[in-house]
């Protein structure tokens, strides 16, 4: 099907004269996920990852993606005509290289405006310029084939309480209007869903496994007004709306409103604002270009947003420690299946009264498939489990007190030297990182080293990220904080601040083989302050056991080991207590000291 797709997409691009066409993965906000609505990556090559460009010209169609999904896209993307580019791989040409070395004079490069970045949009409008060629934004090309595609989401809007917020949204209000102030601007243009949802204190259902809804805001120093589908709020909803001083327009209107606008000067993300919005502000308009305020505002937590979280991530772990016990126990016994595991540890959680869904798709993975990054299990392709390898399994919850993240590789029965080595080894990063402590101003990039160093001193790494930051019932993958090594990411280049939550999550995959890895969450915390200046360290916030079955406790330095035992420690004593009798006894064993 997805090469049929392909050919219609060229058919289209002929009739409209397009010699290059551009699709990314994306929705009119530059959400990570998205809803159907924009999957149209999907439907022309088949690869459903989370992060993809794919270009298509007359005899050529490539996609690029990251580490992550390597693996992924060669298999779903066989025998779709479409050529896997991996980013970051030697030789690899990028998207900005691959487009100035295909266009040529007086031909037409196309994409969809409203799905692409305004910064990316003015990189590739230089390239255009130099090559003497052509631009369109306006156009995209599958709305006359893309007769599958599913509408927009119109899914209730709730109230967010300030017992789970911790702060109300007119003060949050305020301290935006002060920063746009500082920066010499009289309109803010927002438009990322989760900035939104944090700065109104509401949460959605539009994009599964992230609670926001598709919205804008425009805000001045005298008004707020919220672009976004009015089917999706009541009328507590909306009363709620009119105190706190917003006033509720319909989503569609954002682009002529703008082009009337009064400000002279307007604040703008240019690495999250849709092109098109941008395009449509008047002429004189004064762009004042900086990363969204509320990306800090929301990333640094409050008080109350700390300690619900704190309390979410007990009764997480309850869950999960909960799941591994069965796990151990039935395997072998009684037919499990990836899917099957992964929808007993969702039962699992549903026992927490405020659970509201999963933070994403859990990863449940068997054996060779946990080699990759992000596979997904399902129905339609069973894997049952033996009492034999590994299981990883990466899950999440969003509850009303907070949101969680963590992945175990579970062993079920006997393992390999090799696999129980690369356990370690992934162990002795995530301890390395979760042990750090450091002077105030470092950044994700200078934390990064310590865990990829006992891999590096192998010769072995992971193609991503050792964590990201979390975000507060929004998206489970937020910014600014993140845990990288490539200092040309703008995450990777921000101060770590205290109230900040990162995971870390280190990892070994061998393709065919087996995939290992180990995530919690971590809270940046004060620690002492010496001559030297104010010193950080992170609080574990995940309380669940790390499978003592598949660690070679000879690897462990000293300080490994006193790491890995105190945490355990915690885990049991936090724990213990809210399991079954039983469980508990298990729970002993499995947190001992080694």
């Amino acid at each position: 099907m997805t090469g049929k797709n392909l050919k219609r997409l060229r058919l289209e691009m002929e009739k409209e004269g397009v010699d290059i066409y551009v699709m990314t993965l994306a929705d009119y906000h530059m959400s990570e996920y998205v809803g159907d609505y924009f999957k149209e990556i999907e439907y022309v090559s088949g690869f459903s990852g989370t992060n993809a460009t794919l270009i298509t010209t007359a005899d050529e169609a490539g996609l690029w993606t990251d580490g992550r999904y390597f693996i992924q896209a060669r298999e779903q993307m066989e025998g779709s005509g479409v050529k896997l580019y991996e980013i970051g791989t030697e030789g690899v040409p990028t998207v900005e290289q691959f487009i100035e070395s295909h266009l040529i004079e007086g031909k037409v490069l196309a994409f969809d405006g409203r799905l692409f970045p305004y910064n990316w949009y003015k990189k590739i409008e230089k390239i255009v310029d130099d090559k003497n060629a052509d631009i369109r934004t306006d156009i995209n090309l599958l709305d006359s084939f893309f007769k599958e595609r599913k509408p927009l989401p119109k899914e209730p809007v709730f109230i967010l309480e300030e017992k789970y917020s911790g702060r109300s949204t007119k003060e949050k209000l305020s301290e935006v209007r002060t920063q746009m102030k500082r920066y010499g601007a009289e309109g803010y243009l927002l438009t990322s869903l989760c900035d939104i949802a944090w700065l109104l204190n509401l949460r959605g259902n539009d994009i599964p496994s992230v609670p926001v809804f598709m919205s804008y805001i425009y805000i001045t120093q005298n008004s707020c007004l919220l672009y976004a589908q009015a089917e999706s709020f009541d009328v507590k909803t909306l009363e709620y709306l009119n105190n706190e001083g917003v006033r509720l327009l319909s989503y569609e209107a954002i682009y002529s409103d703008l082009h009337h606008i009064d400000q002279k000067s307007v604040l703008i993300d240019p690495d999250v604002v849709n092109s098109e919005l941008v395009n449509e502000l008047p002429s004189s308009v004064t762009l004042v270009k900086k990363p969204n305020p509320t990306l800090l505002m929301k990333a640094v937590k409050n008080p109350t947003e700390i300690k619900n979280t704190e309390a979410a991530h007990i009764d997480d772990g309850v869950a999960v420690t909960r799941f591994i016990y069965w796990l151990k126990h039935t395997v072998g016994k009684e037919p499990i299946t990836e899917m099957s595991a992964a929808d007993k540890l969702l039962e699992f959680r549903k026992a927490a009264d405020d659970f509201i869904e999963v933070s994403f798709d859990t990863i449940s993975a068997y054996k060779e498939n946990a080699a990759l990054m992000h596979y997904e299990p399902g129905h339609d392709h069973e894997v049952e489990l033996k009492p034999e390898g590994m299981l990883l399994v990466d899950s999440g919850g969003h509850y009303l007190r907070g949101t969680t993240d963590i992945t175990r590789t579970i062993v079920l029965g006997t393992i390999s030297e090799k696999e129980k080595k690369a356990f370690t080894y992934t162990l002795r990063s995530h301890l390395r990182l979760m042990k750090a402590k450091f002077p105030k101003g470092t950044c994700g990039a200078n934390l990064d080293i310590l865990a990829r160093g006992p891999m590096w001193d192998l010769g072995l790494d992971y193609r991503c990220g050792t964590g990201h930051g979390v975000g507060h019932i929004l998206n489970v993958h937020e910014g600014p904080n993140a845990f990288r090594w490539n200092v040309r990411n703008r995450e990777a280049r921000t101060p770590l601040i205290p109230g900040m939550i990162t995971s870390d999550e280190p990892g070994l995959y061998f393709e065919g083989e087996f995939g290992i890895r180990t995530e919690s969450e971590i809270l940046v915390v004060e620690d002492e302050k010496t001559e030297y200046g104010q010193f950080y360290s992170f609080k574990d916030l995940t309380y669940c056991p790390i499978d003592l079955d598949a660690v070679i406790p000879e690897m462990l330095t000293q300080y490994e080991r006193e790491a890995l035992n105190a945490y355990h420690a915690d885990v049991y004593e936090t724990l213990a207590p809210r399991l079954p009798k039983e469980e508990a006894a298990w729970l002993k064993e499995a947190t001992r000291a080694i």
